[in-house]
């Protein structure tokens, strides 16, 4: 069991033990995390060397409450720090956590990578990675990366943090036909979902299949605009900032309720949306744009949305 209620980060709690969740803790600063951090390391004679990699050390990201500490702690040996509950409890209050390294069934004890996602009942959270010396060259290279203890002089230095391992490649012919084939051939999946009113099948598939060829299609439109030179955000998270006004409310219609009614309408907006941009990126590029497939399938899903529910054949 994980211990908690007593301590938050080096501070401790005063008076009622029973301290628990429902309580207002003070979300601990920025400063006092990184001291938390910091001086975990340097009194522990395992701990050689920190990294911190991520939005805090972007140059382009505006600083906000909800920004996780990524750090990577580079130690002696992986296995004494994993599972170890205790020494984990300097970092503050638990609200919940997750050992993705442990999730896996292959997952063993050794001397591997191992990780602590630490979520904290103050707001703040750590992504805590660590990793052994004796792997550093094989440390997966990162430019969103600051060097922030090297007891010994053993990580080579980084460039300044920049989002270069971040920006997206331009297509090439096999990789935008794949992707427009596979939103054409999952389309229909989603139509014969709606037909038999499963709305969990058939948002799975236009959220899950369709929607990622359209943000792939849209990484590339933007990557066109920008000559590939910013970072879009995992799941778009960045779209809005790049996109054309009238583009980004165009895709702010392929999302709907879970009514059956706005969910085609949801379906025939990606729909005209993909076909839109993927054209545009076909004329970029000199690519063939699938228009008998984008023809079929579009005159499919009209046929099907009006099917009656007694209907003997497709057609």
């Amino acid at each position: 069991m994980l211990k908690s209620c007593l301590r938050v980060g080096n501070r401790r709690l005063r008076g009622n033990e029973n301290y628990c969740l429902n309580q207002k803790v003070p979300m601990r600063t920025k400063e006092e995390m990184l001291d938390i951090i910091m001086s975990t390391a340097r009194t522990d004679e395992r701990i050689r060397a920190v990294i911190m990699n991520g939005s805090r050390v972007n140059p382009n990201v505006s600083p906000d409450i909800f920004q996780d500490f990524d750090i990577i702690y580079i130690v002696t040996e992986v296995a004494p720090f994993k599972n170890n509950y205790d020494w984990i409890a300097r970092f503050g209050e638990l609200m919940v956590m997750q050992e993705p390294d442990d999730m896996p069934e292959s997952a063993t004890i050794g001397d591997n990578q191992f990780a602590y996602l630490m979520q904290f009942t103050d707001g703040n959270r750590i992504d805590l990675t660590i990793y052994p010396m004796s792997k550093l060259d094989a440390l997966e290279e990162d430019s969103l990366s600051v060097l922030l203890l090297d007891k010994d002089g053993i990580v080579k230095p980084f460039l300044p943090p920049s989002e270069s391992s971040y920006l997206p490649k331009p297509p090439t012919a096999k990789s935008y036909f794949n992707c427009c084939n596979e939103f054409w051939w999952v389309a229909p999946y989603a139509a014969k979902g709606l037909w038999r009113e499963q709305i969990t099948y058939s948002k799975h598939i236009l959220d899950d299949y369709m929607r990622k060829m359209l943000m792939k299609m849209f990484v590339w439109h933007i990557g066109i605009n920008t000559n590939f030179s910013v970072n879009t955000g995992i799941e778009g998270k960045y779209f809005k900032k790049y996109l054309e006004p009238k583009t980004w409310e165009k895709l702010e219609k392929t999302y709907s309720d879970a009514g059956y009614h706005n969910t085609w309408e949801s379906l025939i907006a990606m729909f005209d949306l993909f076909r839109e941009v993927a054209i545009n990126v076909a004329n970029h590029y000199g690519f063939t744009y699938p228009y008998d497939d984008d023809k079929r399938v579009s005159a499919h899903l009209k046929h099907v949305r009006g099917l009656p529910k007694d209907a003997k054949a497709v057609y």
